[in-house]
């Protein structure tokens, strides 16, 4: 494994997190160079490197010769294929998430990058919350008793673009959604996710893609959590969404609200109001990690393997809402996504 990690690339701008990580890229100052790779607007990428002072690279070959490490910021079901070419290059790889759109190729993702021996890490940003990592000390300390029961929510407003062509996204609200709290679950039960049901709609669009769902979650060890994942949030709403996580258990109660850190904006002029964070940059903070990752030859705190799982449990909840049953995680459902 190189332990290099002075060039970075972004590869795509066509999801809405791109902008935020090249910003994050762009404030460090132990980068010795930023390549922009953006194939179907080059005019956008050559505005946006005008903007920040980053290279554009003239296709994927020259991209992935020039950098250490790339952030892959495709429509979801070009992850897969983006990745395995990086890591045929023996470029280390942060994959925005759902890590792939099918299981067979989130495997394939992970298998390639252990084989390499180099790092992949999934953009999960949560676990770098504050609050978040708050809640999962008190609970691993015993401080709440047993762990019980979570209720969970990761709403959202409806972000439209590639994630309402199902071809491209892989689904809608929910395998957009549910990856998140799936991931956390995880971490503060420290088991691994079971079974699940769930309800699945379009019922606040009428689209083909779905908008809404509730999800139950059980873990290994029988604790189980409830998640609404919906598109909910109307277009007027102060941000795109919301994750909190109430824990219930057997000596106390327990709950973060994990972008609470925020100021409350009402404009003077005729405009919709607006939460302002204040609190710790997450994307950051993934980033620092994953080159950390890098130079430590360790495994980052959001990995590839955790990818894999959280996508495990969006398509058994879409299998699940298919069947009117509980669906086992392991070893993955197939989803019928005409269906969907």
């Amino acid at each position: 494994m190189s332990h290099t990690a002075n060039r970075v690339g972004i590869w795509s701008l066509d999801h809405m997190h791109a902008r935020s990580y090249l910003n994050a890229v762009c404030a460090r100052d132990d980068l010795d160079e930023i390549l922009l790779l953006e194939e179907t607007n080059r005019d956008l990428a050559h505005q946006i490197a005008a903007q920040t002072g980053v290279s554009v690279a003239s296709g994927p070959a020259e991209f992935l010769e020039r950098v250490d490490a790339v952030i892959i910021t495709s429509d979801n079901v070009h992850h897969a294929p983006l990745a395995l070419a990086a890591a045929r290059a023996g470029v280390h790889a942060l994959v925005e998430k759902p890590l792939a759109t099918r299981i067979p190729d989130a495997v394939a993702m992970v298998e390639a990058y252990r084989q390499a021996s180099l790092v992949l890490a999934t953009s999960f940003p949560c676990p770098f919350s504050p609050a978040f990592q708050a809640l999962a000390a008190r609970a691993r300390a015993g401080e709440l008793g047993d762990v019980l029961a979570l209720r969970c929510t990761n709403r959202g407003t409806m972000p439209g673009g590639f994630f309402i062509e199902r071809e491209r996204s892989g689904g809608g609200a929910v395998i957009d959604h549910a990856v998140h709290v799936a991931d956390l679950l995880r971490r503060i039960t420290g088991r691994d996710p079971q079974r699940v049901y769930a309800e699945i709609g379009h019922g606040l669009y009428h689209q083909d893609w779905d908008d809404s769902g509730l999800l139950t979650i059980e873990m290994s060890g029988g604790t189980f959590s409830t998640l609404d994942c919906s598109w909910s949030r109307p277009g007027s709403f102060p941000t795109w969404g919301d994750v909190t996580i109430k824990l219930i258990g057997s000596e106390a109660s327990a709950t973060a609200d994990l972008f609470g850190q925020r100021l409350e904006y009402y404009p003077a002029e005729p405009a919709r109001p607006k939460w302002i964070g204040w609190g710790s940059d997450l994307d950051a903070l993934l980033i620092d990690d994953f080159l950390e990752a890098i130079r430590a030859g360790r495994q980052p705190v959001s990995s590839g393997e955790d990818g894999l799982w959280a996508l495990r449990v969006a398509l058994a909840a879409y299998a699940s809402a298919q069947a009117g049953a509980p669906v086992d995680v392991l070893p993955g459902p197939a989803v019928d996504r005409e269906g969907l």
